[in-house]
C-alpha cells in the first residue's frame, strides 16, 4: 500500500509562503517585514539553483508574483510613509540628478565594463547577477547591442541626498549608459538576471582528494546551465531574444516581474535604518546562571552539565571554551568539527592559537557545506598554516554533526570536556538561530565523542557503509549516529511508543524539527498514530507527512512557527510509559540526514534540564497561537486561531531570559594572566 505523502518540492514552497506571510503581517514592524520578504526572496533562489523540476516552475512563480506584489502593494507605500523612498532617476530633480551623476561617476563608471553581444562576442552571463542588456543606435549601420553585469560591491540601493531617500543601481546605470557611447544613442534596454543549476555532488567511489574535488565542482558550477530567467515586464521582446539565444534557454524558462529583480537586496534597509519603531525591540542575550560563579569554566562544567538556548542564552560560552583551551597550559589536545562558520570568526582563531601554543588541534571542515564550500577552503588552509591537523571529511557523506572535545591534563589523568550542538560555530548566526548547546565532561559523553572523531579522521566512505551493516560495529554509551544508528533508532523510538499505547499505557511523541521527508519514519509515525500515539510534530520547514487524515494520521498534529529567530534545535520528547525520555539532536528527519550525513543526537539526562527544554521549548511552542501555523491534510498552513490568551513562543522566552539576565564579575580564567588580560564575559551583540 503506497503511503499518503506530500510533495516535498512543493511544501518548500509553502514553508517559504509562511516566511512571506511574516512580509504581509502588518502587526510585524516594518523593517522586519522587509526582512522576511528579502529572506523569501533569498529562498526561492536557492532553491532554484538546486531543484530544477519542471512541475515546481509554475509554483515558483507564483510565488515570486506574491513576493512583488507584497512590496509593490504593502510594503513600498509603508515606507513612503516613514520617509522611506525608493525614488526613479527619471522623476528626479536637477539637484539629485547632479548628485547621483556625480556618484555614478565616482563609484560606478570606473568598474562597469559593456561588453559587445554579436556573433565575435560571447560574454558571460554570472549566476544570479544582475545584467542590463542595451541596445544602442549609431547615425548610420546596425544597431549595437552591449551587456553590462553590476557592480557586485556596490549598494544595489543607491542613497540621494538626505536618509531615506534611494533609487536602484541598475536604474542610475541605466540613465548614465551614454556616458560610455557619446556618439550613439540608446534604443531600448532591459534589467535581467540568470539563475544556473548550483548543486554539486561528490561521489565517493571515484574521488580521491576531496579538496580538489570540490575546487573543481565550484568551478564547474559557475558554468552550469541557465534553469530560470528573470527580467521585468514590459521588457523589449527582440533584446530578450537576442539574449535567450546568447544563453542557449527556453522561452519557457523566463519569468517576467513587475518591480525590481532579486528582492533579496532590500535587505539592505533594515541595516541602514536607525528608528527603533520600525524594528523589533534589542535583545541581550543572558548569562546562564551556572556562569554567574567567578570559578574557571572547566570547573563549572566539572559541577553540572549545562544547557544553553541561544539566542536567549550567549554564544559567549563555546567562544571562551576554545579561548580559555587554547591559552591554558593543561589543555593538551582539541577535536572540532566546523559545518558553517562566521568571517573573522572567534572559533577558528582560538584554535589556530591553539595548534601555534603547541597542543594537537584536529578540525574536521566540511568543504560540501552547500553554498559555503569557497569560505571553508580558505578557513582550512588557514588552520593549516598555523599548525591545525585539518581533516576535509568524508567524499559523498557531509560531516553535519557540531562537536568540539577538549582534552586536560588534571593530576595525574586526562578529562574530556564536550560541546555539543544543534546549531553551526558561528557567532553571526547565533544571533538569529534558535539552537541548543550542551557543555558536559561526563565520561561517557567523552569516550564517545573521541570515538566519533576517530570515525571522522579514520575512515573512507566505504568503511562508513561498511559499518552501517553491521549493528554492534560501534559500541556507543551516549550517542546515536548517522548513517549508522540514526533511522534505526528513531523508528525503533516510535514503535516502543506504539507498543505502550496498545497495552494502554502513556503513548505521546513530541518532535521538533526543520523537516520531516523520510518515507520510512513517516510510515512509522502513521503507524504509531493507529496505535493511539498522540503526536505532536513541530516542523519549522518541510513536511512530506499528512496529518489529520482518516485512517492513518488521525492522532498526528503539525506545527510551524515561524518568528524574529529560525527555529533551528532538533529535540525529541519520547513518553516511555510514564517516564519521559528527551534527546536532542543535529540532524533532521529526511533521507539525507539519516544515509549521507554523519549526525549526531544525544540524550538530557539531568532532570532540570529536561524539564526546562520541556517547559521552556516544546510546551512554548505547542502553545504558540500568534506566530505558529497549522498544516492541514490538503498540504495547506493557516495561522493557528486565538483562543485565549495570546501566546508568542519567542517573547516569552525573550522575556524569561531577561527576567534571568545576568552580567559576571571577571572570572578566574584556568590560566593565571596580567590583571590586563582579564575580562567580562558580556553578552553577545544585540539582535
Amino acid at each position: 500500500m503506497t503511503i499518503p505523502l506530500f510533495d516535498r518540492e512543493r511544501s518548500w514552497l509553502e514553508f517559504d509562503r509562511r516566511v512571506l506571510g511574516e512580509a504581509q503581517n502588518p502587526d510585524v514592524p516594518l523593517l522586519e517585514r522587509v526582512k522576511f520578504l528579502a529572506i523569501c526572496a533569498n529562498n526561492l533562489d536557492e532553491f532554484l539553483m538546486i531543484r530544477v523540476f519542471d512541475a515546481v516552475y509554475e509554483h515558483a512563480r507564483a510565488l515570486l508574483a506574491d513576493i512583488h506584489a507584497c512590496w509593490s502593494d504593502e510594503l513600498v507605500p509603508a515606507l513612503q510613509e516613514h520617509g522611506i523612498r525608493i525614488e526613479r532617476v527619471a522623476d528626479l530633480a536637477a539637484c539629485d540628478l547632479a548628485a547621483v551623476g556625480e556618484y555614478f561617476e565616482r563609484n560606478l563608471r570606473p568598474v562597469l565594463a559593456p561588453l559587445a553581444l554579436d556573433p565575435g562576442h560571447s560574454p558571460f552571463i554570472a549566476n544570479l547577477a544582475l545584467h542590463l542588456a542595451v541596445r544602442l543606435e549609431p547615425a548610420a549601420g546596425e544597431p549595437h547591442v552591449v551587456i553590462l553585469r553590476m557592480p557586485q560591491l556596490s549598494p544595489r540601493l543607491v542613497p540621494i541626498g538626505k536618509q531615506g531617500r534611494y533609487v536602484f543601481l541598475e536604474d542610475l546605470v541605466s540613465s548614465r549608459i551614454e556616458r560610455f557611447f557619446p556618439e550613439l544613442r540608446v534604443r531600448e534596454s532591459i534589467v535581467f538576471r540568470v539563475i544556473r543549476n548550483s548543486d554539486i555532488s561528490i561521489r565517493e567511489d571515484d574521488e580521491l582528494d576531496l579538496l580538489e574535488s570540490v575546487e573543481t565542482e565550484l568551478r564547474r558550477r559557475e558554468r552550469r546551465e541557465i534553469v530560470w530567467v528573470e527580467t521585468t515586464e514590459g521588457a523589449d521582446e527582440s533584446l530578450l531574444a537576442m539574449i535567450l539565444r546568447h544563453a542557449e534557454v527556453a522561452r519557457e524558462r523566463v519569468c517576467f516581474t513587475r518591480g525590481p529583480l532579486r528582492m533579496s537586496d532590500v535587505m539592505q534597509l533594515t541595516a541602514e535604518s536607525s528608528d527603533p519603531e520600525l524594528k523589533d525591540r534589542p535583545f541581550n542575550p543572558r548569562i546562564p546562571p551556572q556562569l554567574a560563579s567567578p570559578d574557571d569554566l572547566f570547573s563549572i562544567i566539572r559541577q553540572g552539565d549545562i544547557l544553553l538556548h541561544r539566542p536567549y542564552d550567549s554564544f559567549a560560552p563555546v567562544i571562551e571554551l576554545l579561548q580559555v583551551a587554547a591559552e591554558d597550559p593543561k589543555v593538551v589536545a582539541i577535536q572540532q568539527t566546523l559545518y558553517r562558520t562566521d568571517p573573522a570568526s572567534s572559533i577558528i582563531e582560538a584554535l589556530a592559537k591553539a595548534a601555534e601554543n603547541g597542543k594537537h588541534v584536529t578540525v574536521v571542515v566540511e568543504v560540501q557545506a552547500r553554498f559555503d564550500e569557497k569560505k571553508n577552503i580558505t578557513w582550512a588552509r588557514h588552520l593549516e598554516e598555523s599548525g591545525v591537523q585539518v581533516m576535509y571529511g568524508i567524499a559523498g557523506i557531509k560531516t553535519h554533526c557540531k562537536l568540539c572535545v577538549v582534552v586536560r591534563r588534571e593530576g595525574d589523568k586526562l578529562r574530556r570536556y564536550v560541546h555539543l550542538s544543534t546549531g553551526n560555530y558561528n557567532a553571526a548566526t547565533a544571533r538569529v538561530y534558535a539552537d541548543l548547546d550542551l557543555l558536559t565532561c561526563d565520561k561517557r559523553f567523552g569516550a564517545d565523542a573521541v570515538q566519533l572523531m576517530n570515525l571522522l579522521t579514520g575512515y573512507s566512505a566505504a568503511g562508513v557503509h561498511e559499518l552501517m551493516g553491521h549493528e554492534r560495529a560501534l559500541e556507543w554509551q551516549r550517542f546515536i549516529v548517522a548513517p549508522m544508528d540514526y533511522r534505526r533508532w528513531v523508528i525503533a523510538m516510535i514503535e516502543r511508543e506504539a507498543r505502550n499505547a496498545r497495552r494502554g499505557e502513556p503513548a505521546r511523541i513530541t518532535a521538533k524539527m526543520n523537516a520531516l521527508a523520510d518515507p520510512v519514519v513517516i510510515e512509522a509515525l502513521y503507524r504509531a498514530s493507529m496505535a493511539g500515539v498522540h503526536i505532536e510534530l513541530l516542523v519549522r520547514g518541510i513536511c512530506c507527512l499528512v496529518p489529520g487524515l482518516s485512517g492513518w494520521s488521525e492522532n498526528i498534529i503539525v506545527t510551524s512557527v515561524i518568528d524574529r529567530f529560525l527555529e533551528h534545535a532538533r529535540v525529541f520528547r519520547f513518553e516511555n510509559g510514564g517516564d519521559p525520555e528527551v534527546y536532542v539532536s543535529s540532524g533532521d528527519w529526511m533521507p539525507r540526514n539519516f544515509d549521507r550525513r554523519v549526525e549526531l543526537t544525544f540524550p538530557i539526562h539531568s532532570d532540570a534540564l529536561c524539564r526546562r527544554i520541556e517547559e521552556q521549548i516544546l510546551a512554548l511552542e505547542r502553545e504558540d497561537n500568534v506566530k505558529s501555523w497549522v498544516l492541514d491534510s490538503n498540504g495547506r498552513y493557516h495561522r493557528r486561531t486565538q483562543e485565549g490568551n495570546a501566546v508568542r513562543s519567542q517573547e516569552a522566552r525573550i522575556a524569561i531570559a531577561r527576567a534571568h539576565s545576568l552580567r559576571i564579575e571577571p572570572r578566574e580564567t584556568a590560566v593565571r594572566r596580567p590583571p590586563k588580560f582579564r575580562r567580562k564575559i558580556r553578552p553577545a551583540s544585540r539582535l
